[in-house]
């Protein structure tokens, strides 16, 4: 801010706000919690000779009432007027703050807090001044709770001067009272305050993050001067001000609220969100990116999945970073696929193709130029057709904390002021740097045609060098796509949904980190449960549970390369227990590591409004006693497949059995992860028996001695989950023990094996599930009270699960139905998030997530197995 009185503020216009002051309300409008302060007269209320006719201009109105019903928006009127007068003119409702006499004021029973000393003060003040205003015929005096204006408007300038004079010279001078000057008033009070002070203390109290303060008046300089950091000032009208920004009347402060609000609520509530199933990924096993189906580049973080976003639109809108390409002329898309068997994506404008995909770093890097540092990425995008194309890159690492730079040099631009070096290279490209509040963008608009029909695009991580790649494009592009393709043609894919399979099956793998053998649970952090809701959390950590089922799924399609580096990693992560593999957490960071704190971006507003956006996960610290039954499973599946055991592979077995040993008599958070008090859910103790019963698997079929503490630990964990986890009441295996809530996960007592297809107890359950927790084309995981606000959407495992159920309990029908309605909810490139919501018919969650896509693949396995016999 200007601290000294200036007359350089930029001169009134009218009609046009000047780009310089929308700029900076479309920064403050961005702030977590805003405090929008502004005067009465002179800039709600345009100036009239009657006072009390000052009505204020309906377009201003309108602005600060739907400014007020804003989240994390608050609102005040700073007026000289007395706070009953100030009440009955503006007529606004009670969510704007309203503070009278120059902040003496703040609420209508403030007198009755004055000291008896200052009442004496004050009764003696109001006496010498009716004493003055008597003298000098047309001045009129307003009284206040704690103070006396004396107003001078209309007044002859001799006998106003005269007036204003005796009031300096005399009551002005006393030693309790404070003077403010306005136009044509002079007010005094017997509380020392101002609107300065009154705007700090409605911060304070109100948290804000940032203040924008309108004034016309001189009594307003008090409040510019006091602002700082973020904050706005706008003068209206001429005259020195400490403000940075002017506008030259009352309907032009009126447009700069509207511009103000309509910018507010674009980032509070989402800029014309994309439908989260909506979304593309790249991957190339080192981190993962999404697109819109306009080929924008919403989310993408560097140098790992789980590290920090540089694109961050899709939790945070523009302003949290993107790379948009379109054609000039606009227009939606034809349409966006991927290039069979890869992970390359199309989207096909006429006249236009983008293709995008994340390709893998090689041994020869970039040269000339410093080397691609071993691991990271470059997101390469071709631009071919013909026509003008519009390109707007904007980089925003750290979730948009880190304040950016972007140089123009040789054939690109560098990213500084983040400690991990990028360059994009965009040879031929003649970009236009715009400074936005200390961040860079870039655009600019290239010709294809006179390109001669391609423009090349490479995002390099890793490196500041801008030189030609010596490999050709299409060969490089070759080496990107070549690895998938050999992949998806290993598997062993069902002729049931066989494409939908494969997609499906390359997004699993696209979620694996082939530098540790971690999986993703997905690979995005936030994306709501329910829209505008506070059900939002950071997936992009391997769960133990989530990442051995995902593993689990792609051996029985044929490949245990997964499977065998994601059993190395959990290895690592039993080792760091120091011999306590009854220690080991829910889920860990992808190099294997415990997570840090949970914490909030309060500066992102959430894919639509939905806040708030969380880095970390708190069930990192809960009991889970059930991930280890999903990595016994697996290692039962892999010894299968390959016919033998490897060392490490038994030393994990022997740890997930000692574990359950020392602990499965325990209650836990289960599956779901409530933050509530442990209970012991069924989900869990099945899960504790599925690890000893596949444990005794692998002994028995691949060369281990027989263990008979073993057999009787899966026979007392099962007995007593079968006797305790049944609800009489419910006819039904409950969530757990004592509760007869329904949970879609006890449909496990009869997947696992515990219990045949035919018993009368799975049948009963699979019927309570169905009838409880079913809507259309979904499954809900349950309706209990988890402690959280609000609602959630139809979980895809869980409708998976219960089409699997079907299948073990003769209901081939139902399950091919449900089976059908499950996959015509994916997206158009045919990626799932979590849950579908069947009401407003659109997916939620983080997206993609391996549950739902290892869900898919599992019950098109075992459908095609159905058709076989």
């Amino acid at each position: 801010m200007n601290t000294s009185v200036t007359d350089g503020a930029a001169p009134p216009t009218s009609g046009v706000l000047d780009p310089a002051l929308r700029s900076a309300i479309g920064r403050i409008a961005r702030v977590p919690q805003l405090l929008v302060a502004c005067d009465y007269d002179g800039t709600l209320a345009p100036i009239v000779a009657d006072p009390s006719k000052a009505v204020p201009l309906p377009e201003s109105v309108a602005a600060v009432r739907a400014l007020a019903a804003l989240p994390q928006t608050s609102v005040a009127v700073v007026s000289g007027r007395a706070l009953r007068d100030l009440a009955a003119l503006s007529r606004l409702p009670s969510e704007v703050h309203l503070v009278g006499s120059h902040g003496s004021e703040f609420d209508i029973g403030f007198v009755e807090r004055l000291t008896p000393e200052l009442i004496a003060v004050r009764t003696r003040l109001r006496d010498e001044l009716r004493e003055i205003a008597a003298a000098h015929p047309g001045i009129r005096l307003e009284r206040k709770p704690a103070s006396v204006a004396v107003h001078t408007r209309g007044v002859d300038p001799q006998v106003a001067a005269a007036a204003v004079e005796a009031v300096r010279s005399g009551p002005a001078t006393w030693e309790d009272v404070t003077v403010t000057q306005g136009k044509e008033v002079i007010e005094l009070s017997v509380v020392a305050t101002h609107k300065g002070t009154a705007v700090d203390q409605l911060r304070t109290q109100l948290s804000a993050s940032a203040v924008l303060f309108i004034g016309d008046d001189v009594t307003d300089e008090n409040a510019f001067g006091n602002l700082q950091g973020p904050d706005v000032g706008i003068k209206i009208g001429p005259g020195n001000t400490k403000a940075d920004y002017r506008v030259a009347e009352p309907i032009e402060a009126a447009r700069a609220l509207a511009l103000l609000l309509e910018t507010r609520r674009h980032w509070l509530f989402g800029e014309r969100a994309v439908p989260i199933e909506r979304h593309s990924m790249l991957a190339n096993g080192r981190t993962v990116a999404l697109l819109t189906p306009e080929a924008k580049v919403t989310w993408l973080c560097h140098p790992k999945p789980d590290s920090a976003a540089i694109f961050a639109d899709l939790v945070g809108g523009s302003p949290a970073g993107h790379f948009s390409v379109a054609p000039e002329r606009g227009g939606i898309p034809l349409g966006q696929r991927y290039r069979s068997g890869t992970m390359t994506v199309e989207t096909r404008w006429s006249g236009l193709t983008v293709t995008d995909w994340l390709d893998r770093p090689s041994s020869d890097g970039v040269p000339p130029g410093p080397a691609v540092i071993s691991g990271d990425s470059t997101l390469v995008r071709v631009l071919t057709g013909r026509g003008r194309v519009n390109l707007e890159f904007v980089p925003r690492p750290e979730f948009g904390q880190v304040a950016v730079q972007l140089e123009p040099g040789g054939d690109g631009l560098l990213v500084l002021g983040s400690n991990e070096p990028v360059a994009l290279y965009s040879p031929g490209v003649q970009w236009e740097v715009d400074d936005h509040g200390g961040n860079e963008t870039a655009k600019a608009t290239v010709d294809l045609s006179a390109a001669g029909g391609q423009v090349t695009l490479e995002l390099r991580f890793g490196t500041q060098s801008l030189a030609h790649h010596e490999t050709s494009l299409h060969d490089r592009q070759v080496a990107a796509e070549q690895p998938w393709k050999d992949w998806v043609e290993s598997l062993r894919l069902p002729t049931t949904a066989r494409d939908l399979v494969a997609r499906s099956a390359l997004t699993l793998r696209g979620l694996c980190h082939e530098a540790t053998g971690s999986i993703l649970a997905a690979a995005t952090t936030s994306l709501p449960e329910e829209l505008g809701g506070v059900r939002n959390w950071d997936y992009r950590y391997c769960w133990l549970r989530d990442a051995a089922m995902t593993a689990r799924v792609l051996v029985d399609l044929g490949s245990l390369d997964e499977a065998e580096a994601f059993l190395r990693w959990v290895d690592g992560c039993v080792e760091r227990t120091g011999g306590h593999p009854e220690r080991l957490h829910p889920l860990y960071t992808v190099d294997g590591f415990e997570l840090g704190a949970e914490a909030v971006i309060d500066t992102l507003p959430g894919y639509a409004g939905s806040r708030p956006v969380r880095v970390g996960n708190l069930a990192n610290h809960q009991l889970q006693l059930d991930v280890f039954g999903p990595i016994a499973d697996l290692i039962a599946a892999v010894a299968d497949a390959r016919g033998s055991v490897r060392e490490t592979e038994w030393r994990v077995l022997e740890n997930m059995v000692e574990a359950v040993r020392r602990r499965w008599h325990e209650p836990d958070h289960g599956i779901w992860e409530a933050r509530l008090p442990p209970r012991h859910h069924i989900f869990s103790k099945v899960m504790c028996w599925m690890t000893v019963d596949r444990a005794l698997h692998v002994v028995r079929r691949h060369g281990g001695e027989d263990r008979p503490e073993w057999v009787e630990l899966r026979e007392r964990i099962g007995t007593n989950v079968l006797e305790n986890g049944w609800h009489d009441d419910a006819e039904a295996y409950s969530v757990a023990y004592g509760h007869e809530d329904m949970d879609a996960s006890s449909l496990w007592i009869g997947l696992s094996g515990l219990l045949d297809g035919d018993d009368p107890r799975f049948l009963s359950t699979v019927l309570r599930i169905e009838a409880d927790l079913r809507s259309g084309p979904v499954v809900y995981r349950y309706h209990w009270d988890d402690g959280l606000p609000g609602r959630e959407g139809g979980f895809h495992i869980c409708t998976a699960w219960l089409i699997e159920a079907y299948l073990r309990t003769g209901r081939r029908t139902d399950a091919e139905e449900l089976f059908t309605q499950m996959i015509d909810t994916a997206g158009p490139t045919g990626l799932l998030p979590e849950q579908y919501d069947p009401l407003a018919e659109r997916g939620l969650g983080n997206h993609p997530q391996a549950y739902s896509h290892l869900g898919l693949i599992r019950c098109a396995m075992l459908l095609d197995n159905m058709l076989k016999q």
